[in-house]
């Protein structure tokens, strides 16, 4: 029965899968996202509009959200679509999700149903950066 691991913040997802239930991981996919990286001031290339009323003066027209939320919600939804194509295709049996807390969050808000039930487990951390060795220590011992 095949596991995989996510490791994932909003610039970058990897996918592991472990054979074993104690085996090591192996790194099947990496899915980067580089413009997360990029400031805000860099993704954007306007001021926000303003809006002249007679009587109350100009203010700002915009939404609150910043582009690098909007870019991090965008990249969740891939990463999950990656994982529903998976589950679909048979790749794994059970997952675990390890994410920087913020996205982890994001992560929950696109998983499927089907995909949620599949989640063995979640650790909230950014371990994007780590080798698989010292991703596996922050997972249980039996997969």
């Amino acid at each position: 029965m095949t596991t995989w691991v996510l490791v994932a913040d909003n610039s970058r997802a990897r996918f592991f899968a472990a054979e074993k239930t104690v085996g090591p991981l192996q790194e099947v996919r990496d899915l980067l996202y580089p413009e997360a990286r990029l400031h805000e001031g860099d993704l954007v290339t306007d001021k926000p509009g303003s809006d002249r009323n007679p009587g109350i003066g100009t203010h700002a027209v915009g939404t609150d959200a910043s582009h690098k939320q909007d870019g991090a919600d965008r990249f969740a939804l891939e990463v999950c679509s990656q994982l529903e194509a998976a589950r679909n295709g048979g790749a794994f049996r059970k997952l675990y999700v390890v994410a920087a807390p913020h996205f982890l969050g994001l992560l929950r808000k696109h998983q499927s149903s089907s995909l949620r039930q599949m989640v063995a487990g979640e650790v909230d951390k950014n371990l994007t950066t780590r080798d698989s060795a010292a991703i596996r220590k922050h997972l249980p011992d039996h997969l």
